[in-house]
């Protein structure tokens, strides 16, 4: 799981290993990764089940990225299921955002999603078997005001899923997008503190979702 230090990455990584799995979280911060395992090992269904935690970050160095997940591999065996949620947000109006933010933004919500892909999907062509989520969100259906930054990279990971599933499908390789309406998260709460008024008013429209709920359903779904 990439970003599953918190919000609904957390949520997933929990869902899955009340299955049963063997997870390895992935995401910048160290001690929130260590904290979050500590969470998810209480959930645990089996003495064997293992929690393991690196530090990357997954969109800016595709060999790193590449690197750690072959340690991951050798360590737990191969990725049965890949869940892609690492990502961030960044509101206001068009010609107030900054330019940079629409480059960070691109390579975190896509990039980031691309390269642990890209990682493992050879091996699950070889195994004829693996899943890979990607957590896309309401904004990647219809581009919003206040989104000009964000949605464009939630809505690149359909294309890109759409593309990727015709040519795995013939090796039992299935792709999920996950499209989440606001949920209960700390990006959620970061991102509400610049969200000009017209974005908040649209956001009121409908209710907040649960982190775990909207895990559930996407466990769920992908398996």
């Amino acid at each position: 799981v990439t970003g599953g230090s918190s919000g609904i990455g957390k949520c997933i990584a929990i869902e899955c290993y009340k299955q049963g799995a063997f997870i390895t979280l992935i995401a910048r911060d160290e001690n929130k990764l260590l904290q979050t395992k500590k969470e998810i090992e209480k959930y645990c269904v089996n003495d064997k089940q293992v929690v393991l935690c690196i530090s990357v970050d997954v969109s800016k160095d595709y060999e790193q990225v590449e690197n750690v997940l072959k340690q991951a591999q050798e360590k737990l065996g191969p990725v049965d299921m890949l869940v892609n949620c690492a990502g961030t947000s960044v509101t206001g109006k068009f010609e107030d955002i900054e330019v940079n933010s629409f480059e960070r933004l691109m390579a975190v919500n896509y990039l980031g999603s691309v390269y642990p892909s890209r990682a493992v999907i050879t091996t699950m062509k070889e195994r004829r078997m693996g899943r890979i989520v990607f957590v896309s969100s309401q904004a990647g259906q219809l581009g919003l005001f206040g989104y000009t930054a964000y949605s464009p990279t939630k809505f690149a990971l359909r294309g890109l899923a759409e593309a990727l599933q015709m040519e795995v499908k013939p090796y039992n390789i299935y792709l999920t997008v996950a499209y989440p309406p606001d949920t209960d998260t700390p990006g959620f709460a970061e991102e509400s503190k610049t969200k000009p008024l017209e974005t908040k008013l649209i956001s009121e429209t409908s209710s907040v979702c649960q982190a775990e709920q909207v895990a559930r359903v996407i466990v769920k779904d992908a398996i």
